[in-house]
């Protein structure tokens, strides 16, 4: 999850970009430039809101493979 400080937000900051970078990196169809490209999409998009941290809530390490963990 991203977090803005003193910010409360319904979505984390730059979340969607962060998603689709993360599954560009996971997808079958690998596409190195489309990948490239999100992750100056994410950076843009973290610097303009000021991002500082990036803190992801505990999932149950078992499930580290299909990204659900304990919800």
């Amino acid at each position: 999850m991203l977090v803005q400080p003193g910010k409360p937000a319904p979505y984390p900051v730059c979340s969607k970009e962060a998603f689709d970078l993360l599954n560009c990196a996971v997808s079958d169809a690998f596409d190195q430039e489309k990948c490239l490209r999100l992750l100056g999409v994410l950076r843009k998009c973290v610097v303009q809101k000021n991002v500082k941290k990036f803190i992801l809530e505990e999932n149950d390490p078992d499930d580290h493979r299909t990204g659900k963990g304990k919800q």
